[in-house]
């Protein structure tokens, strides 16, 4: 996912050199059908309405403590299988297959009724849970990861090796291990060892999926907005998406909300501007041809200030909304909490910009509205030199939203401006986007979230919203109005990255591995089942 980005997880130590193992033989077709055979045969007990409000929360929680600990190998297998299925929304590939393998595993998990959606683009997925319980609780899940290159993998990333890593022991590296499929392979072993205890499911589930949050969710509100999934949805007192929330020192950042963002294309070309080749040609006519190239580097500074940190798109943060004085002081704690120096480490930097002080870089990071350049493509990028002009340019540009903005205004700013600065010819092609999001502090499933971290002797980082993105506004925008949360004990990192991992068998005393973090979802489902 557009994920909870590095930046924001507290105190983190600096990398560390992976050694790896060879990952752990499993046979896809062998676990589906075995676990397929033992979801026919259990199921979760339905609570009557004499029990309503009544669980036994201590004897259920011990009960399936020891189910987490047995079902362990399980579980690390179901991730495997999960991870080593490629589903590259950028690309296409896999993504049928990891949606069936998705809707396999959440029947497995006990969903009672899951379908698979159509939409203009990857198909989505709806399920339900009913557990007759007096709560439900909605899900939001993504079954798409990033693309890779495996030559900067130190173990291929659809292996799914288990591997030593120093300062963290065991671990699982391959795409999707934490962003996204670990802590929702995780969540669904959860609810196998509350099955597997013979416990009653505490709330209810209705669960949304998606095959596009890497590429901008573009085509989710036709799943979320189908007349079926919006009543379903209606009947849920939050929204939840399972995180590894961990960093290395065992601190946890709590977030009420996170940026939007517009995924787009600025393309330049020699057909489209009427000037320069319309094919690329050799680069001594450059002395008497216009380039593409030179155009839309041109059109990219007017973008910003002269710096390149600043938006300078007119109008196009015209709503943005300043931080509260209640979200400058959260942010000033949070300051406090947080190391600045191993935080520069870890994004490998000297400087914030303007050359800012720690708190103000983090004001900045929640309040300011971004553009940035993800890529620029454009004629000859092999080895040596071929001396082309090239006809055409492309660069890969997104914008981060800030509360009162949308992502309609802001791609229609960017349209305007570039029209007004005498560059209405450069394509303006949006690939993916959605608003921000934001959710009140005292939601209860974000009050359930605090109480299980602070049972675990966690007192979390507060902070006004994730500078990352997703696409809760579906969910907290209208008209459903859903509070929504991340969470998660559990660590991992290195998503959208090489050597992406999530810790198994944790040698960190204060990171938890595997078991800890399916239990810590346990915890907090009957936690939230009894939070008002």
């Amino acid at each position: 996912m557009a994920s909870s980005p590095e930046d924001l997880k507290p105190t983190p130590t600096g990398p560390s050199r992976d050694s790896a193992n060879e990952p752990n033989a499993v046979d896809r077709r062998s676990f589906l059908v075995g676990a397929a055979a033992g979801a026919a045969t259990l199921a979760f007990p339905r609570i009557t309405a004499a029990e309503t409000g009544l669980f036994a929360f201590d004897d259920d929680l011990t009960a399936i403590r020891s189910q987490v600990d047995k079902r362990h190998d399980e579980a690390v297998r179901r991730l495997q299988t999960w991870i080593r299925q490629p589903s590259i929304a950028a690309e296409n590939r896999g993504m049928n297959e990891g949606c069936e393998l998705t809707m396999q595993m959440l029947r497995e998990a006990g969903f009672d009724s899951v379908a698979k959606v159509p939409t203009d683009g990857q198909p989505g997925i709806f399920a339900t849970l009913d557990a007759g319980a007096p709560r439900t609780l909605g899900l939001y899940f993504m079954y798409d990861v990033k693309q890779v290159d495996p030559k900067e993998w130190s173990s291929p990333p659809w292996d799914a090796a288990l591997v030593d890593k120093a300062g963290f022991g065991k671990v699982v590296m391959g795409r999707g291990a934490v962003n996204q499929k670990g802590p929702e392979a995780w969540f669904l072993a959860a609810l196998h060892a509350i099955r597997g205890a013979g416990r009653k499911l505490p709330v209810n589930f209705v669960l949304v999926a998606e095959g596009e949050e890497e590429i901008g969710s573009p085509h989710f509100p036709q799943v979320v907005r189908r007349p079926e999934v919006q009543a379903a949805l209606k009947k849920c007192f939050g929204i939840f998406m399972p995180s590894a929330a961990q960093s290395p020192d065992g601190q946890v950042t709590i977030t009420f909300g996170a940026k939007g963002v517009v995924e787009l294309e600025l393309v330049s070309s020699g057909e489209r501007w009427g000037r320069g080749p319309r094919l690329d040609v050799h680069s001594s006519n450059k002395a008497r041809l216009d380039s593409p190239a030179w155009h839309l580097v041109q059109a990219l500074n007017t973008l910003v200030s002269a710096d390149g940190n600043d938006p300078a798109i007119e109008g196009f943060a015209a709503k943005a909304r300043p931080l509260s004085p209640a979200e400058k002081a959260m942010i000033a704690d949070a300051a406090g909490r947080m190391n600045e120096t191993v935080a520069k480490k870890q994004l490998g930097v000297e400087h914030w910009v303007h050359d800012v002080s720690f708190q103000e870089s983090l004001e900045m990071l929640m309040s300011r509205p971004t553009v940035n350049i993800e890529g620029l493509v454009g004629g000859y990028t092999g080895p040596g030199g071929k001396t082309i002009l090239p006809h055409r340019a492309v660069a890969k540009i997104d914008m981060r939203l800030v509360p009162d903005m949308t992502a309609a205004e802001a791609l229609a700013a960017l349209k305007a401006h570039l029209g007004k600065r005498g560059f209405g010819d450069i394509e303006v092609n949006m690939t993916g986007g959605y608003d921000p999001t934001s959710t009140p502090a005292d939601a209860s499933l974000i009050r359930a979230q605090s109480a299980v971290y602070r049972r675990h002797g966690i007192d979390p980082v507060l902070m006004p919203r994730n500078a990352g993105s997703w696409p809760g506004y579906v969910f907290t925008g209208d008209p459903l109005r859903l509070p929504a949360g991340h969470f998660g004990l559990g660590h991992g990192s290195g998503a959208h990255a090489p050597d992406e991992y999530y810790v198994i068998e944790s040698s960190n005393p204060k990171v938890q591995g595997a078991d800890g973090a399916v239990f810590s979802f346990v915890e907090y489902l009957y936690e939230v089942a009894k939070t008002t």
